[in-house]
């Protein structure tokens, strides 16, 4: 293709985002499944046929899209979530990959590589679909949480066997052990990879606190992280994972200028949502409706097949956490086990399958097609049931109390960049003086009516339970505190083992007695 053409699709592919957009805010349709549909519309108004390249999806867009989500994720919410997100992201992957592949192999009759690699790219949650859901539909923090965890680790641990797999396939021996093994070291070394170039780039960004150059550098991690962990053989997915948590909480969320803060946020939100964009439209362009019907009975199995191996792995997995975490309600196991929306990556594995693999072309076909029925039914009907389930609680009084807390939190920032202006020699004392105390007003009015909500006795709180979720988020936050500074004591060699380990017993005990936010 050349220059030329190349500006006419991409002329092409903005506005129909851009209509797209517009008009799923207006009909409250999901914008990715608008945006698969439209492609699908699209198809014949391109001067010329294209489609999916694996090896940009792999390794520009999935870094991109991964970093943009891990920048954003609340690293002490994650750290509070992570028993439910392991099993999920882990023993969850395998179980949901075998049954899949087992009910595959019965139903299609084909082989065991093929049914293994074709369940576990159907065992992939699409982190974008899930969080562009609750984007439209708000729910409690620690869903959301265990949500988006669950599909930023998932990804990695997919990507593992699907590599173990084809190893397997292509030298025709690897024992259990063996590919145990191999699994560790590629999710540790990816561990390992984010850790260090998330915390090298941590020290540049409080050294340079310039916007510009700070995005720069963002991309240099994201991408670089990924690159570095496939370099080196270890799961690239996991590394920028990693370097993006550090990224967005020491970082980003550390002792940088608000400004900077702000344009980093923004410029990532902004080419996450174009990088969105252009692949779910090409996700519609690349589906060849003619095929899609032939194969349809194939892709409607592999849909009961992979809904089958993920209601065995959830509820199960979900029902064991109750033994050593706060219990997951029946209402959130539901959403769990419906939220496993499919999405580009499915799509770029399977078309990354070797070119010689018996069956490709129909492995190809049949993730194609159930990757886009999966965009649009589930895309459309998950919505509609987190509603039904009414998973929100937002009374008027947390609606109030939220309004406060924002003013409180804005009030604050505003306030510390005034006592940064004021450093620097930017703003002059006096104009700082009026300004710091207008803003105290607001601080001061917003702190009262807090100070009033908290001070409520318990039983005031009614069986509101959205308004004393809200008060035990707080406290979830001190006692979270509390476990970390115990923590660090026990490793400084401050407080002994034992005496540390009985208190973290009981802090364990207080956390499993607070509701869930």
């Amino acid at each position: 293709m050349d220059v030329t053409e190349l500006v006419k699709v991409s002329i092409i592919l903005l506005l129909v985002a851009t209509s797209v957009a517009l008009l799923s805010r207006r009909l409250k349709v999901p914008y990715v499944a608008g945006l698969v549909l439209a492609g699908l519309a699209i198809t014949e108004l391109l001067p010329r046929r294209i489609g999916l390249n694996d090896s940009l999806i792999l390794n520009l867009c999935l870094p991109i899209l991964v970093f943009e989500a891990a920048i954003n994720t609340d690293i002490s919410r994650l750290r509070s979530t992570v028993k439910p997100i392991a099993l999920l992201a882990g023993p969850g992957v395998v179980i949901s990959s075998g049954v899949t592949a087992i009910l595959l192999k019965w139903g299609l009759g084909i082989d065991w590589i093929q049914a293994l690699l074709a369940g576990v790219i159907l065992a992939i949650t699409d982190t974008v679909s899930m969080i562009a859901v609750f984007k439209e539909v708000p729910v409690p923090s620690r869903l959301s949480t265990i949500v988006e965890g669950e599909s930023l680790f998932n990804d990695g641990v997919a990507l593992v066997l699907f590599s173990l797999i084809l190893q397997f396939n292509a030298s025709g021996s690897l024992t259990i052990l063996d590919g145990f093994q191999e699994f560790l070291v590629v999710i540790v070394g990816g561990t390992l990879v984010g850790l260090i170039l998330g915390y090298l780039s941590t020290g540049l960004f409080v050294r340079s606190d310039e916007p510009l150059s700070s995005i720069l550098l963002t991309m240099a991690v994201a991408l670089g992280a990924f690159q570095a962990g496939q370099l080196l053989g270890v799961s690239g997915v996991v590394a920028v994972v990693v370097a993006g948590l550090i990224v967005g909480t020491k970082g980003i969320g550390g002792n940088v200028s608000a400004s900077t803060r702000l344009t980093l946020l923004t410029f990532w939100e902004s080419l996450g949502f174009g990088v969105n964009s252009l692949i779910f439209l090409l996700i519609g362009l690349e589906v060849n409706l003619t095929t899609l019907w032939s194969t349809l009975p194939a892709v409607l199995l592999a849909i009961l097949a992979y809904q089958i191996g993920r209601m065995v792995s959830v509820y199960p997995l979900l029902a064991m956490v109750g033994w050593f975490d706060r219990i997951i309600p029946w209402r959130w196991r539901h959403v769990l086990f419906l939220g496993n929306i499919k999405g580009s990556l499915s799509m770029v594995l399977a078309l990354s399958l070797p070119i010689g693999l018996v069956g490709r072309e129909k492995i190809i076909a049949i993730v194609f097609g159930t990757v886009l029925l999966s965009l649009v039914g589930q895309g459309v009907s998950l919505p509609w049931l987190v509603k039904r389930l009414n998973l929100s609680h937002f009374s008027a009084s947390r609606h109030r109390v939220e309004e406060m807390q924002a003013q409180l939190i804005t009030g604050k920032a505003a306030q510390d960049e005034l006592d940064s202006l004021l450093k620097s020699g930017i703003l002059p004392k006096s104009i700082y003086e009026e300004m710091r105390s207008a803003y105290q007003v607001r601080i001061a009015g917003a702190e009262k009516v807090l100070r009033e909500f908290y001070n409520r006795r318990p039983e005031e709180f009614g069986t509101k339970r959205g308004d004393r979720s809200k008060l035990d988020a707080i406290r979830r936050r001190l006692l979270l505190a509390e476990k970390g500074a115990l923590t660090e004591a026990m490793r400084k060699r401050i407080l002994s083992e034992e005496i540390v380990g009985d208190r973290i017993k009981i802090i364990d005990q207080q956390l499993l007695q607070l509701e869930d936010d």
